[in-house]
């Protein structure tokens, strides 16, 4: 990978930690109030997990975003963690902090889904 295409690929991945980083302040949407109605708690409850669920998923990108900024620092971005090939340019343009080619990648999401579902049948337990 060029030295351009380093930088090109850090801004884009230190942008999107920004916009992460400040969706993760929104804790607001996760507080508990009562609601003198069962039907304003049960909505209350609703619109509470998904606020978890969304902080959840962008906090794991978020993670996803800073290791890929480490790996642009220690000179190992763009290369798959676990077959050691090149990731290819167009994978790469559509999800900037990818670890996997396409290939592991998918490996890593059978892996991912079989042990989700109770089969511990991969070596991998985390998607990128």
């Amino acid at each position: 990978m060029t030295r351009s295409e380093s930088r090109h690929f850090q801004g884009v991945l230190q942008a999107k930690q920004a916009e992460l980083s400040a969706f993760a302040r929104g804790l607001d949407d996760i507080r508990i109030e009562q609601a003198p109605d069962a039907i304003d708690e049960v909505q209350n409850a609703t619109m509470r997990d998904l606020a978890i669920r969304n902080l959840d998923r962008d906090s794991r990108q978020l993670r996803l975003v800073r290791d890929a900024l480490r790996r642009i620092e220690d000179g190992s971005f763009g290369l798959c963690l676990r077959c050691d090939e090149l990731i290819s340019p167009k994978r790469l343009n559509a999800v900037p902090w990818a670890a996997y080619c396409l290939r592991c990648q998918e490996h890593v999401d059978r892996a991912a889904a079989a042990e989700h579902s109770g089969d511990s049948g991969g070596d991998f337990a985390e998607a990128a």
